[in-house]
């Protein structure tokens, strides 16, 4: 099986925020020639984390006012 191992990294000047990556890593994809794998997609840091969702604005919101909740900073 081929891999291509890419990296992408993110400056966010807020405490909290989403980064939407599905165009970016979708373009990745694409670049590698590789048609057939799975795509593995990680968080590097401990602070990080990655969320599979439908991008809904409302979701967001959601999510930020649960972790805020859960863990108020």
């Amino acid at each position: 099986m081929k891999s291509k191992p890419e990296y992408l990294a993110f400056n966010v000047p807020e405490r909290m925020d989403f980064v939407h990556t599905t165009d970016k890593v979708q373009h990745m994809v694409l670049q590698s020639g590789i048609t057939e794998a799975p795509c593995l997609v990680n968080a590097m840091h401990i602070t990080a984390s990655v969320l599979i969702n439908d991008d809904e604005p409302v979701l967001d919101e959601n999510y930020k006012e649960w972790i805020e909740r859960l863990a108020r900073f």
